[in-house]
This record gives C-alpha cells, sequence and structure tokens, in this order.
C-alpha cells in the first residue's frame, strides 16, 4: 500500500525528472537566443556576460544563481553609495530587495529586465538541481527575516525560477503578499499547480506586468 509520504516523494521526483528534461529542450531551443544576447551585453558594457548571485536554496544550502549580467561594473559596491548617499533609497531597498529606477541598470540590462530574458540561464541551475523551474525564488540572508517563522518552510523545497507571486505581480506585490503566496504555494503544492504557474508565466512574460 502506497502511504502519503511516498507518494509525496514519488511526486517531487516526477517533478524534478519534468523539470529537467524541460530545462534541457529549453536551454537546446534558445541556444541562439542566448548567444545573441551575450554578444550584446560583450558589446554594449565591459564586464562578464553572466552574474553569479549568492543566495540560499534548499535547506539553506548556499548556491550561485547565474542571471545574464544587467548592471555596470562595481555594482555592488556603488549601491552601497547610492544607498549611503539617500535614506529614501535605503528604505526602498530594504522593502523591496530593488531600486525602481536603479542607475547601475546598462540599457540592454533595462531591456532583458523587463523582458526577464536575464533569468534564461537559470535554467542551467535546473539541470544543476539547485533550482527548479516553479518554486519560491531563492532569497539572500538579509531577507530571512522578512518570512519570520515561516522561514523553515521556504528552505523545505526547492526554489525555482517563476513561482506564485511572480505571476500573481512580480514587482508590483508589497513583500509580505509575497511572502503570503510563498506559504501558500508550498502548502499547497501540486503537479497541477506547478503546470499552472509555468503556463501563466510566458503570459506575465509577454505583458510585463510589473517588470522592472
Amino acid at each position: 500500500m502506497t502511504t502519503p509520504a511516498c507518494t509525496s516523494c514519488l511526486s517531487r521526483l516526477a517533478k524534478r525528472c519534468c523539470g529537467f528534461v524541460i530545462a534541457l529542450i529549453l536551454c537546446v531551443v534558445l541556444l541562439p537566443l542566448g548567444v545573441m544576447i551575450a554578444l550584446l551585453i560583450k558589446l554594449s558594457s565591459q564586464g562578464p556576460v553572466f552574474y553569479l548571485s549568492r543566495r540560499l536554496g534548499k535547506d539553506r544550502r548556499p548556491i550561485k544563481v547565474i542571471k545574464f549580467r544587467t548592471m555596470t561594473l562595481d555594482a555592488d559596491r556603488n549601491l552601497e553609495q547610492l544607498l549611503s548617499e539617500s535614506p529614501a533609497l535605503t528604505m526602498e531597498w530594504r522593502e523591496k530587495r530593488k531600486l525602481d529606477s536603479d542607475p547601475r541598470i546598462t540599457r540592454v540590462g533595462k531591456l532583458l529586465r523587463r523582458s526577464s530574458l536575464d533569468e534564461l540561464p537559470q535554467l542551467f541551475n535546473v539541470l544543476m538541481g539547485d533550482m527548479a523551474l516553479v518554486g519560491p525564488r531563492p532569497i539572500v540572508e538579509e531577507e530571512i527575516e522578512k518570512y519570520g517563522r515561516h522561514a523553515d518552510l521556504l528552505f523545505s523545497v526547492t526554489p525555482g525560477i517563476t513561482g506564485l507571486w511572480q505571476v500573481s505581480g512580480r514587482s508590483e506585490l508589497p513583500y509580505r503578499k509575497r511572502v503570503a503566496l510563498d506559504v501558500y504555494y508550498i502548502t499547497h503544492w501540486s503537479f497541477w499547480l506547478d503546470t499552472i504557474i509555468f503556463l501563466k508565466t510566458f503570459r506575465e512574460v509577454f505583458i510585463q506586468r510589473g517588470a522592472k
């Protein structure tokens, strides 16, 4: 007799296998687009094509999330200077972990962010097992406090490229709403819910709602 725990393990395994296959197919299909984006980044600004962002994955394990670089060189150092010069920007950063009008973003970077194409390289994170196609977004250490008593729940699952709050308003949502949607997703997870979120992601990317 199959127990609920066994059924859950099989469902998670099926999610991992399906995610790997889909990510592999997308990597092949989108390779020409990726090469074109890499050339645009390289020709338009100094610096590497990719940016590795240190985040926390399942069980709080540190992972390196791969993105196309959208900012100028020394962006992290420049952020410290920006925040030290503006209390308003400091408050915005603490609330959203991003700036709506970030001067560090390059011209090509703005296009990539609005279309979410900067996140395409995260398909390699899926292939490596660090991320899933669908799940809560991986967070940095400073964001843990925003999840409060739900932090352990967040780290009980593999983070994803897209998730419930990304298809429910993206950057337009206040952080507390993002937390609530992440908690709902984890506690109500199903293969069907993942499918709905994955398909809705294409619509959100197309209409660019909340993209910044």
